[in-house]
């Protein structure tokens, strides 16, 4: 996964710092900073480690959606992490939902967002580079990830229609 820029790294880690110091300034109390990873892959532009107080964030999404990344995924995040301080964590409470009336809560009345549960950023820029494999049936492609498998010889895939092994088809391009 390549690094994302310097810049957009210290940018994201400014955004943090300031969704924490408006939070601060809102409810009259001090958080800690998280740690923050910009290492997440999948569809997912981010994530909320709460026990471990850790941001993660998907680098890619970040940078093909900078400026509505910074607005609103680095928000949504944080919230998670404020409504776990605020009340989970050992309050002897039942378990707060990660999208419940707590975190809307804090998205409209500390950040002033709609609070939306999901991106609608363009997936496109996820798409990776994919293998085509044969069986008895058909064609299959297989990511990265599993071609890479295969070829290490940690794993073998069979078609779930043919019950065949795949073959890597190594003259035919996928993408």
């Amino acid at each position: 996964m390549p690094a994302i820029p310097v810049q957009l790294e210290s940018l994201l880690h400014q955004r943090v710092d300031a969704c924490f110091a408006q939070a601060e300034a809102r409810l009259g109390r001090s958080f800690p900073r998280p740690q923050i990873h910009c290492n997440m892959r999948g569809r997912a532009a981010g994530s909320a480690r709460l026990q471990t107080w850790e941001l993660r964030f998907n680098p890619a999404l970040y940078q093909a959606n900078q400026q509505a990344f910074l607005a609103e995924v680095v928000p949504h995040e944080v919230a998670h992490l404020l409504v776990y301080a605020l009340w989970g964590e050992g309050r002897g409470k039942s378990r707060v939902l990660p999208h419940g009336r707590q975190w809307q809560s804090v998205m409209r009345e500390v950040f002033g967002l709609e609070p939306r549960t999901t991106h609608s950023f363009d997936l496109a820029v996820l798409a990776q580079r994919t293998f085509v494999y044969a069986c008895a049936c058909q064609q299959h492609r297989l990511s990265v990830r599993r071609h890479n498998k295969v070829v290490r010889g940690e794993a073998r895939y069979h078609c779930r229609r043919c019950r065949q092994p795949l073959v890597w088809q190594r003259d035919t391009t996928a993408d």
